[in-house]
């Protein structure tokens, strides 16, 4: 697993050891990203169940301003903790130790507002991609900016909601057994 782009590019990841955190293979990751190119400068990027943190730093790699990784299994944020050390990576992140829905809560009470989100919960728990999407396309959905764009990794043959609150789904990508699901808030994605 490396960084595929961007300032870390080619740059080896520590991943967690054991079957609980399957990180983001290089191929979906750079899939990913040639769809959030455009949109990744300057952006503040919200990686939710972050794993390696493979994500969130690729983002940094390629300009995001700020990835907010958010984490609880010790195992995964060792690895997280680990990858930023290697690559030097002392600022443009913070580390949220929380479970996802008091993350959500906590930097929306904070009044941050993110660019793009990506969520990736362990594909056993499928419930989790129910109650993550509907607080982002909810109640919190002032965490999200006006153009935000809402990313879920989950297994291909998992067919999420077309829609969760004010979120929108306007593109779903495929790629061996996984997919990717692309929302958006209802108005971005009538007009996209």
């Amino acid at each position: 697993m490396r960084v595929i782009a961007g300032h870390f590019r080619s740059r080896p990841l520590t991943a967690p050891k054991g079957l609980d955190t399957r990180p983001t293979s290089d191929r979906l990751r750079e899939t990913l990203f040639n769809v959030l190119a455009p949109r990744i400068a300057g952006s503040v990027f919200l990686d939710l169940y972050a794993g390696s943190g493979a994500v969130g730093i690729e983002a940094i790699s390629r300009g995001a301003q700020e990835t907010i990784f958010v984490e609880k299994a010790d195992l995964a944020l060792r690895a997280i903790r680990t990858n930023l050390a290697s690559f030097g990576i002392q600022g443009n992140y913070s580390l949220e130790t929380y479970s996802v829905a008091a993350a959500i809560k906590r930097l929306a009470a904070a009044n941050r507002t993110v660019n793009i989100v990506f969520l990736d919960p362990p594909y056993g728990e499928v419930g989790e991609y129910t109650s993550t999407l509907n607080l982002l396309g909810g109640e919190f959905r002032r965490l999200l900016m006006p153009d935000a764009m809402i990313i879920a990794e989950h297994l291909k043959k998992l067919n999420l909601a077309a829609s969760y609150g004010a979120l929108n789904r306007f593109r779903t990508l495929k790629q061996g057994d996984s997919a990717l699901s692309f929302y958006s808030h209802t108005q971005i994605a009538a007009a996209g």
